[in-house]
């Protein structure tokens, strides 16, 4: 573990020992803590990430977060073991498939989180575990990371987000060929594609994460915020809805304290102090 992580202040462990949440500064690191399985993701899991999430989403005073697994793995993915004792929360008689997979894997790939998130990947970034990296805006790894959405070859397909992640995110053929083959890629080949935008030894991991973060956490949160609705706009609507969007935002961030703070904090040659107000 990183010494900027341990040197971390822990202020809370959310809900049981599947998730560890901890605040440094404006940043909040969230860590899914199964190593014994792999951060297998089981239903515990997945309902405390997906309260934890929205206690960040709620507090004013985070304005980034990092998403992490512990014991040198992010995660494996769904917990098949679960999933095959019927204790998954998929088994429905009767149910249609869309109710199906209408699980919590689905509403935190469709969730609006508005803060940046950023996935500092280790080992297994796979199935389930590589459709919560997809939902983070920014993703690092080590070179000991692997990718993969293998679904496929357990008869069953990606149902939170990753087909449709990647097919946005990345070139066509190569998203196409993770989907339908279910094949592990390594750090290597997902820095080539985009996946990721940097991989950093294993010992520098948190520490780099926790710089992005801290560096972002540093603007102006409004102005993050609308920035980042903006960019992923583009991707879902025309370039002319998307600027709309984007004039709007600007004009209503333009009227923040935080606007005014940022060209009185140049001219007086100091660092500037932003409220997110």
């Amino acid at each position: 573990m990183s010494t900027a992580l341990n040197s971390m202040k822990r202020r809370k462990r959310v809900g049981s020992d599947t998730l560890l949440f901890e605040r440094e500064g404006h940043v909040a690191v969230i860590t899914l803590n199964r190593p014994a399985q792999r951060n297998a993701i089981n239903q515990e899991m997945r309902r405390t990430l997906m309260d934890c999430l929205q206690r960040v989403r709620e507090d004013g005073d985070v304005r980034a977060a990092i998403l992490t697994g512990a014991g040198g793995t992010f995660s494996a993915g769904a917990d098949l073991k679960e999933r095959a004792s019927g204790g998954g929360g998929r088994r429905h008689d009767n149910a249609p498939a869309s109710v199906i997979e209408a699980d919590l894997s689905a509403q935190w790939s469709t969730m609006k989180f508005e803060k940046p998130l950023i996935a500092a990947i280790d080992g297994y970034c796979l199935a389930g575990g590589m459709e919560l990296a997809l939902v983070c805006d920014i993703r690092i790894c080590t070179p000991e990371a692997q990718f993969g959405l293998p679904e496929i070859t357990r008869g069953f397909f990606p149902g939170g987000g990753g087909p449709q992640r990647l097919a946005r995110s990345i070139p066509q053929s190569i998203a196409m060929e993770l989907i339908l083959t279910g094949d592990r890629i390594d750090a290597e080949t997902a820095l080539r594609a985009g996946i990721v935008s940097r991989m950093v030894p294993a010992e520098d991991l948190m520490e780099t994460a926790m710089k992005i973060a801290t560096r972002i956490a540093g603007h102006a949160p409004l102005a993050v915020r609308a920035a980042k609705e903006v960019a992923l706009a583009a991707m879902d609507e025309t370039f002319e809805q998307s600027m709309r969007l984007g004039g709007a935002l600007r004009w209503i961030v333009g009227q923040t304290d935080d606007a005014k703070e940022g060209p009185r904090a140049f001219v007086e040659e100091r660092d500037p102090r932003y409220q997110g107000r």
